[in-house]
């Protein structure tokens, strides 16, 4: 049996949560991963055919090597190589198991979950952000045709689609979709497609929409949704929209309710970052810290894998009092 104080209780078993409970385990330590899904959960709810942005050595935890096919790695791929990892370090994972809360303190916290208690010296929350997506906050979002995840284009061939946002995610589905025979509008609050938009994408979707071929709005947003159609407030008027589906891909952002039953402070400006120290990653609650992507608030594209995998080192040096 381990000791309470040294297991680890680490919330979320994305790439960083299981970067983290490798270096803990390294350590001495006595990690335990509790994810409210599958493995890398986030990873496994992106589209079917998505190509990673980062080359592969770049997503990789744990002195794991990542080989991939191609230059860029496909989602199938980081699925894989994830789950070799979880394996290979034989960590403790816990799935389809959401964790309500967490009581008591430093060295004796009590986690309560769906499925049981646990107890452990330390509690880190590394739940990114994927899982609660921004609303639209319009009439009819609550319509089942309304998505704001994307698996695959071929069920929405020979419908109309549309597409709300200007990032990668909106012009990846703008594009698959168009490819697979559905006629595509697309809805952008900016003047144009976002310049960080993936360097060899953006020229494909801005070419399809100067030639006609598929339909975009700038400047522009949805003020209703319809069970057959949209209404869109453009800088030329209300355009009313024929519509079989929605796309709002404008984003997610972490579980600011969860981390704030946890006790973890939240800045009061509109980032909405948790409060820690940047070199141990320890928030406001004594042994309560946080790794990855949740540790940016709403500003959500300053933070990825590849630039939050020391976040697991930081946290296991805090914990072990190692550096």
């Amino acid at each position: 049996m381990h000791a309470h104080k040294d297991t680890v209780l680490i919330i979320g078993a994305g790439p960083i949560g299981l970067a983290t409970a490798i270096e803990c385990q390294k350590r001495g330590l006595h990690p335990i991963l509790l994810e409210r899904g599958c493995l890398v959960n986030s990873i496994y709810h992106y589209p079917v055919n998505m190509t990673f942005f980062s080359t592969s050595e770049r997503l990789e935890i744990g002195g794991v090597p990542f080989i991939s096919h191609g230059p860029k790695p496909t989602r199938s791929e980081a699925l894989m190589y994830y789950r070799r990892v979880a394996v290979h370090f034989g960590l403790d994972v816990r799935l389809y198991e959401t964790v309500e809360e967490v009581l008591g303190e430093k060295g004796d916290f009590e986690v309560r979950t769906s499925k049981g208690v646990y107890h452990g010296g330390n509690v880190v929350v590394a739940t990114g952000f994927y899982g609660q997506e921004n609303l639209l906050g319009v009439p009819g979002e609550e319509l089942p045709k309304v998505r704001h995840y994307y698996k695959e284009a071929h069920p929405h061939a020979f419908r109309d689609v549309l597409v709300v946002g200007g990032g990668n995610s909106a012009v990846d589905v703008a594009l698959e979709t168009w490819r697979a025979g559905a006629r595509v509008t697309m809805v952008v609050r900016y003047p144009e497609i976002k310049p960080s938009v993936k360097y060899w994408v953006r020229p494909d979707i801005v070419n399809r929409i100067a030639s006609g071929e598929i339909a975009a709005f700038f400047e522009s947003e949805v003020r209703e949704i319809r069970e057959r159609e949209v209404v869109v407030e453009t800088p030329e008027g209300i355009r009313t929209i024929a519509n079989d589906v929605v796309f709002a891909m404008i984003g997610y952002h972490p579980h600011f309710e969860m981390m704030q039953a946890f006790g973890i402070w939240l800045t009061e400006d509109a980032v909405r970052m948790p409060v820690f120290d940047p070199v141990t990653l320890e928030t406001n609650r004594p042994g309560v810290f946080v790794a990855g992507v949740v540790c940016g608030g709403m500003d959500t594209s300053s933070l990825f894998i590849e630039n939050s995998r020391v976040h697991a080192q930081q946290i296991a040096e805090a914990i072990t009092g190692t550096g």
